[in-house]
Formats: C-alpha cells, structure tokens, sequence
C-alpha cells in the first residue's frame, strides 16, 4: 500500500472525547487533517461546539456531541445518537479526564470523586466504544495516558515556582490506563481492535519561567512538547500505518527519560 494511503483516515469515523482540551484540540485537528470525520465531545455542548465551529472554519469535517463519561446515562445516550446519527465506528480516541483533586492533602472525596469520573465511568465508556468498534469491523482504541503515568515525578522541576503540589490520583489513573490498554489488547485478540497508548511529556502552557528552565534543560530536545507533536503519532495510531502496533506505550518526551 502506498504511503500516503497508509496513514488516509477518509472514511473513518472517530471520536475524541475531551476535544476541547489542550492535547484534544491538538488530537482532533491532526485526525481530521488526516481525512477523518471527527467527533469531538464535551460536557459542556458550547465548548464542543465551539472547538467544532473552528476547525470547520479550516475546511475540517468535526462535528460536536455532549458527553459526559461520569454519568452512565450520558454514555448511552451519546452511544444510540453515535448509533443514529453515523453507524459505523472505527477510532476511539479516551482523552477526556477530570481532575478534582487539586494536591496530596486533598479531602478523601476529591479522590473517590476522581475515580467516580476516571476509572468507573472511563471504563463503561470505553467498554462501549470497544463493543461498537468491534460490531463494524475493528479499528482502533487510542488512550493519554501520561509519562507520570510511568515515572515518579522530579520535584526539582518545580523548584523557585508555588508548583509541585501534585495530586496522587494523576499518578494512579495514569498508570492504570497503560495497563488497562494491555489488557483489552489480549482480552480482544482476534477481534482486529487494536489499543494503545500515549503517554506525552508536559506540553508547553506559559508556565512560569523557573519551571520551563528547570524542565527544558533536562530534555535532550530541549524544550517541551508543542501542539504539533502528538498529532502524527496519533495518526499513526489511528490509520493502517499503525496496523501492527498493538498493546504499547509510546513515551513522547522529547528523551527526557532516555
């Protein structure tokens, strides 16, 4: 197969959740440069909207939905209008996240909060995206994850910043997503599904001066991760260019943890 037909999503219907997001905007834009029609989602329907509106304005094909992972009826409802509306799905994209717990000494609710939103209701909307994927044929299941994910944090970053008070469920949630996608690779075998994830470095957000000094000095590249960067890899992913790449991590860090 050609190259370029390798990595063409035309055709393909892919949804993203938390489209609306720093990595999601990044995400929706490079699958649909890539051909692909895209749903974006979003709790909030004007956001979802909002980040549709400007990409179509670019001659993009992404179309908004509300969805709210935490709530099983929004899951259901958001699966029978994917259902109605488009049929078929092939890419998944599980980027969406909440994070109410805002430090280590946060309350234990803000935690049992997080796991409410990020594991239970992650996990039934991913369930029922990989069920949907499966009845029309395969395709793939892309997840953030984090490189924290993987690492224990480095402190030192954020020293001469009031950063670095992090929360631990950053830390568990992320960590659980890697190996979660290893496990539906295996449960799945034979089933031509394909799940993996993304675990990036910290992308760059005007952070404060002392923290950009302390991280980018680590990394062989240099600087942080920019909004370019994980969309060919998400691509990759996505398209037949990644058909034998099945149950990995892919670190995107710029080698800091070389």
């Amino acid at each position: 197969m050609h190259i370029q037909k390798l990595f063409d999503l035309t055709g393909k219907v892919i949804v993203v959740t938390g489209g609306s997001g720093q990595y999601g905007k990044c995400l929706v834009e490079g699958l649909a440069e890539a051909g692909g029609t895209v749903i974006t989602t979003s709790r909030n329907l004007k956001s979802a909207t909002d980040t549709a509106a400007e990409f179509q304005q670019k001659g993009l094909d992404v179309r908004p939905m509300e969805l709210d992972q935490g709530i099983p009826e929004s899951v259901y409802r958001f699966s029978k209008t994917l259902e109605d509306n488009y049929g078929a799905l092939h890419v998944f994209v599980n980027n969406a996240v909440s994070r109410p717990m805002k430090g280590y000494n946060g309350p234990l609710e803000q935690f049992a909060e997080s796991m409410r939103v990020n594991a239970t209701g992650m996990w039934n909307l991913l369930k029922v995206m990989t069920d949907k994927i499966i009845a029309s044929g395969g395709g793939s299941v892309i997840s953030i994850s984090s490189m924290m994910g993987m690492k224990g944090p480095d402190l030192s970053n954020y020293e001469g910043t009031n950063m670095g008070d992090l929360p631990p469920d950053y830390f568990f949630h992320n960590a659980g997503l890697i190996n979660l996608s290893r496990f539906l690779a295996k449960m799945h075998a034979g089933k031509n599904i394909r799940f993996n994830c993304i675990s990036p470095g910290g992308l760059f957000n005007e952070q404060p001066k002392a923290f950009l000094d302390n991280y980018c000095k680590k990394v062989p590249l240099g600087r942080m991760a920019n909004k370019d960067d994980i969309k060919g890899l998400a691509v990759l992913l996505a398209s037949d260019a990644g058909a034998y790449i099945n149950g990995e991590n892919i670190l995107m860090d710029g080698g800091l943890n070389a």
